[in-house]
């Protein structure tokens, strides 16, 4: 008797996956951002979609899953997909979303020559430039463009090549993720962006050493401040 009782039961989310579960197109209309509120026995269960960054930000599209099952998305205009949101199909089933691992740029300040806030004033010329940014701990990812790259190396910022998942933040999430952020982020914006991208940043007769070692906080003009005694 519990048996028939068990097999007529159904959870509120139903997750497939088991192997030769290949059943009907789905549909999908609905995600839960970051799958926030679901369990973690039901994530960890539910099948997965790798898609890299141009995939995910269509919200039209036919994919199949990590079970072989196809599915049809279609989610509200302006809807771009994250690593960890979950899609829900018109059946209830879920589907949790993979970051698929692509081409990307890590972008780390230089130890010889600059300090971890040269990441801040990098973040914020690359918004302003419309590129999609993600933060890690100790670096920015991009995706690959070579003058953004060729400008951040005349920076001298360290700029290589690498492989792995990239979920880009929007501007704001990205500068207050990064170290310095709580000092003021419009100060050091203002100063960095206008001194280093445009007077240092194309010629290196001033020297890497001078321009990076005396230090970020002066702003305005290396010489002035030499004289100072800053």
């Amino acid at each position: 008797m519990q048996t028939k009782v068990r097999a007529r039961f159904r959870p509120r989310w139903r997750v497939f996956g088991a192997a030769g579960d290949n059943r009907a197109m789905l549909h999908i209309d609905k995600l839960i951002p970051r799958g926030r509120g679901l369990a973690r026995v039901l994530l960890a269960r539910a099948p997965t979609l790798a898609l890299d960054w141009a995939a995910r930000q269509r919200t039209r599209f036919e994919a199949t899953d990590s079970s072989g099952r196809t599915l049809q998305v279609a989610l509200p205009a302006g809807t771009p997909l994250h690593h960890e949101d979950v899609l829900i199909a018109t059946d209830g089933s879920l589907v949790r979303v993979i970051a698929a691992p692509q081409p990307v740029l890590q972008v780390r300040h230089c130890s010889a020559h600059g300090q971890p806030q040269d990441l801040l004033r990098a973040a914020h010329w690359l918004g302003t430039q419309g590129q999609a940014i993600a933060v890690a701990q100790d670096h920015l990812l991009m995706l690959p463009d070579g003058p953004a790259a060729a400008a951040l190396r005349r920076q001298h910022l360290i700029v290589s090549e690498a492989q792995g998942p990239f979920d880009p933040e929007s501007p704001g999430q990205a500068a207050a993720a990064l170290p310095g952020h709580a000092h003021g982020t419009a100060h050091d914006h203002g100063h960095h962006d206008h001194d280093h991208d445009h007077d240092h940043g194309h010629g290196h007769g001033h020297g890497a050493e001078h321009d990076h070692g005396h230090g970020h906080g002066h702003g305005h003009g290396h010489d002035h401040d030499h004289r100072h005694g800053h």
